[in-house]
């Protein structure tokens, strides 16, 4: 398998004192092609994690981080202390899709405005047989006219996961995909990110609690782990 992402030694912290809470994740290596679960307790980090391996956050530690998605290594690590914010913003938004447990779709463009909006800034039709399938699978093509606001929450995960996939990135990252789906839709969009993963070799991690679904799937999981520091709180990613 192709490697896709290496992280030795991250770290990030906030607050102070008795409040600071800390996410460590002491090694990780992502390959193109597969789908992995970080799985913790609420409240153990698990979205940070994602934020810092989508470079939506800053790490305070970084012994290793390099992004082999454009063909060659990019040391990440070395981008984020040169503050190369354009660079970064550029492998994030053209390699990378999320969804995040707000949507995060723009409240002001319709659902077919919000995925077309990535595909157009990369040169891609606005549509095209790949993506009218995904539409159809998830039941949003008749949502597509409506603003997100129009929507139930149910409808703007769904709409958001097609449009995390819509421009066939490199890496997703999504944080809770069927947490306001019923048990039917929530398998059909595991099905669909696991078809994405083998057939375009996307590497897609995702945030949940849902335990019993990873297992039944054979998930390879990245488990969170009480540290129990003297002051404030720590978990531990690894995998």
């Amino acid at each position: 398998m192709t490697m896709l992402l290496e992280v030795e030694a991250m770290a990030f912290s906030r607050g102070a004192d008795d409040q600071r809470f800390t996410v460590e994740i002491p090694s990780l290596t992502l390959h193109a092609g597969e789908l992995v679960a970080v799985t913790g307790r609420s409240g153990s980090g698990k979205s940070t994690v994602l934020e810092l391996l989508g470079l939506l956050s800053q790490p305070h530690a970084m012994g290793h981080f390099l992004w082999h998605g454009q063909g060659h290594a990019v040391d990440l690590a070395r981008l984020w202390s040169r503050r190369a914010h354009g660079e970064l913003a550029q492998i994030r938004g053209a390699a990378m899709g999320f969804v995040l447990q707000t949507h995060g779709l723009l409240p002001f463009l319709t659902v077919a405005g919000n995925l077309a909006l990535i595909r157009r800034s990369l040169g891609l039709p606005q549509r095209d047989a790949q993506l009218d399938a995904m539409i159809e699978r998830l039941e949003i093509g008749a949502k597509l006219h409506k603003k997100p606001h129009e929507l139930s929450v149910g409808e703007q995960q769904r709409a958001s996961i097609v449009r995390a996939l819509a421009h066939r990135p490199a890496l997703v990252l999504a944080d809770e995909p069927t947490s306001a789906l019923d048990p039917g839709l929530g398998d059909r969009v595991m099905e669909l990110l696991l078809e994405q993963a083998k057939a375009h070799g996307i590497a897609i991690l995702i945030a949940t609690h849902e335990v019993e679904r990873v297992e039944q799937l054979g998930l390879r999981r990245v488990c969170g782990s009480d540290q129990r520091p003297a002051n404030g709180f720590a978990w531990r990613f690894a995998g």
